[in-house]
This record gives C-alpha cells, sequence and structure tokens, in this order.
C-alpha cells in the first residue's frame, strides 16, 4: 500500500487523459470526475480505472475529442448524444443540460446515448446542490448480473444516486449499486487475494460461490439481496429500471447488449442502439416549496435519524454520504492510499504515455 496526495494523482491523470488526445478542458473534467471516486474513499472507481479508459480509448471505443450535443429536447427533457467520449466528460455535460433545464421549467430530465463509463455515480448527482436543487444520477454498465433466477448475465450494477441540499447539515447524498456489490469491489478482493462475501456472486451453474474470480470464470454478479429469499427481485428491479431509462429510454445499448468495461468481454456483435446510457434529472427546491423551508426540515430530518438510538453505543447511525465525507477530509489532507497492484498498473500506463507517476 501507498499514498499519494491528490494532486499528484491529479497531475497524472490529466496527462494521461492529454496524451489520448483529450483536450484540456475536457482532460480536466475527466480528472476530476474520475478522483472525486478515491477522494471519497469509492476506490473501485478511481484511478484504478484509468488503466480500462487507455484499453478502451486503444481499441477506438472511446473517441477523445466527441461532438456530445443535445439531439432532441423539450423545455423539460432532452436526449444527449456523446459521440463516444469519455463518460467522464459526457455525463457532467449532460448533467449541466438538465441543470439548465431546471432553472427555467422547475425540473430537468436528461437521457443520455452513445457514451462510455461515467465514474462514481453521487459526483454528477451532487452537482445540482450548488443550485439548490435536488440532483439525480444513474447509468447502466457492463452486462454482469443475473436476474433473480436466471444464469444468464443481462444487467449491469446499474447505480442510483440522489444528492439533497440540507440548510447547516452536509446534505444528504445515496450513492449505491443494484447489486449486492459492484464489480469494481471485487478487482479490489482480487488484489487482496480474498474471497468475496456471501450473496455477491454465483457460479456459471447459478449456485452462490465465494471466488471472487467468479464472474470472470463465467458465473455473475448477483441483485441487490442476494437471492430471492433476502429480495435480491427487488434489487433486479431497481437494476431494470436504471437500464430502462438509461438506455431504452435514450437510445443506447441495453440489457447484454450493454458495451462492457471489463477486459475479460467483449461488445456484442448486434447492437440494439449507441453505446452506453445514462440518465440524470435536477429538481429546484423551490418548484414545491420555498427553498429555506425545505432546508431547514431537511436539517432536521437529518439530525433526527442521526441521534437516533444506535445497536452498539460505539457506531453511531449515519445519513447516506457520511462515510463518503469522512474520507474526502481524511485523504484531501492525508493523500489517497492505493494498493500495489494499481500503482504498478498507473506506473504501466506512465511508461506507455511517457508520464511519470510522483509520489
Amino acid at each position: 500500500m501507498s499514498t499519494y496526495s491528490y494532486q499528484s494523482l491529479y497531475n497524472f491523470a490529466l496527462s494521461v487523459f492529454e496524451k489520448m488526445g483529450c483536450p484540456t478542458e475536457e482532460a480536466e473534467t475527466a480528472t476530476k470526475t474520475l478522483l472525486s471516486a478515491d477522494l471519497r474513499g469509492v476506490d473501485s472507481h478511481g484511478v484504478a480505472r484509468l488503466s480500462g479508459y487507455v484499453r478502451l480509448w486503444e481499441k477506438g471505443r472511446i473517441n477523445a475529442t466527441p461532438n456530445i450535443k443535445v439531439t432532441y429536447e423539450t423545455p423539460s427533457t432532452a436526449v444527449v448524444d456523446g459521440d463516444a467520449g469519455l463518460g467522464l466528460v459526457v455525463a457532467p455535460y449532460a448533467m449541466k443540460v438538465a441543470m439548465e433545464k431546471a432553472k427555467v421549467a422547475g425540473t430537468g430530465w436528461v437521457a443520455v446515448r452513445n457514451s462510455n463509463h461515467y465514474g462514481i455515480a453521487g459526483y454528477h448527482a451532487m452537482q445540482a446542490l450548488k443550485e439548490d436543487m435536488i440532483g439525480m444520477s444513474m447509468t447502466n454498465a457492463s452486462p454482469l448480473v443475473a436476474p433473480t433466477f436466471s444464469k444468464e448475465r443481462l444487467l449491469g450494477t446499474n447505480p442510483i444516486a440522489v444528492a439533497i441540499p440540507a440548510d447547516k447539515e452536509p446534505p444528504y447524498v445515496g450513492d449505491f449499486a443494484t447489486t449486492t456489490a459492484a464489480n469494481g469491489k471485487l478487482e479490489i478482493l482480487q488484489r487482496k487475494g480474498e474471497d468475496a462475501p456471501n450473496g455477491w456472486i454465483q457460479n456459471k451453474e447459478g449456485e452462490p460461490t465465494n471466488n471472487a474470480y467468479g464472474v470472470k470464470e463465467g458465473g455473475a454478479l448477483r441483485p441487490l439481496g442476494g437471492d430471492r429469499t433476502n429480495g435480491s427481485h427487488k434489487g433486479y428491479i431497481l437494476g431494470s429500471m436504471v437500464d430502462i431509462f438509461s438506455a431504452v429510454l435514450s437510445g443506447a445499448n441495453y440489457g447484454p447488449w450493454a458495451p462492457p468495461f471489463v477486459s475479460f468481454m467483449d461488445p456484442a456483435k448486434d447492437p440494439v442502439g449507441e453505446g452506453l446510457g445514462h440518465f440524470f434529472g435536477a429538481m429546484r427546491v423551490d418548484a414545491f416549496r420555498p427553498a429555506d423551508e425545505f432546508k431547514a426540515h431537511m436539517d432536521k430530518w437529518i439530525q433526527r435519524f442521526r441521534n437516533s438510538e444506535p445497536v452498539d453505543s460505539s457506531t453511531p447511525v449515519q445519513i447516506p454520504g457520511d462515510q463518503e465525507r469522512y474520507f474526502e477530509a481524511e485523504r484531501t489532507n492525508n493523500g489517497i492510499p492505493l494498493l500495489t497492484p494499481v500503482v504498478n498498473d498507473l506506473k504501466a500506463v506512465g511508461e506507455k504515455f511517457g508520464v511519470e507517476l510522483k509520489g
């Protein structure tokens, strides 16, 4: 395990994106979006994914200079075509469109097609907070998840994020995969040489397994809940809703046709749409009630939940976003820890582009 400052990782990732051909402004956007995951403790979606973006670029699946544009719109809705650009760039563009729509119509809803992996869902939803808006963000992803009762991999981990402003309290930020665990967490276990917890994976026969390589060996991730008895049908429903909003609605590839980010899978030979899909929402709080009243009540809501009696006094009750805020403060001050395999991976990327990873 090694620790690197945010600025060091920022400079490195920025240089890599520029070497890929991204204009400086878009490279900066991509870098900020990517590193927001490392700062917030979502290690599975930060610089550990950088080599994956490079790999997709080398295969011609990422356009470093996309012409991102709105292809259809109404006063409160839009469809954005990402032109096969980095999702780390396409998504902030689309979220901005949603926010601009909300300023005019009260709410804004944007579906995206022809994009790629967009980092952590929470980062995009949080962009709405600065405008006293509620933000929503979701995306479909590599088809690694078997629906309840199925052996086939038909869905992605398909995250959902909602960011809600408060007044004196920090905002509510819920950001979660619709599977028991995201695939990136499996990759972390593989790097550590550890088994997967119960309920995360099934083997190619559909039986539960703790083998962290189970998905690579033909198995699948399981929906949130793990199995039918523990509510996996609900995780399946959530994941399928994300797939439909993100891809069927936008004209992107959906279900098993979603283009994979993982290296052990190839894109479907018979695509049903264009690229990967996302969905964003922005809602002006004052479209429902005065913003100051709402935020005062959000403070009260947050305080009541956080002060509820814990099962164990050593583990206080949190609200969504508390843990990520802790990581962000700690890592901003003390640096971002990276596993040795991730460091080696980054150094290999650096050698490819002539960029040095400095400690």
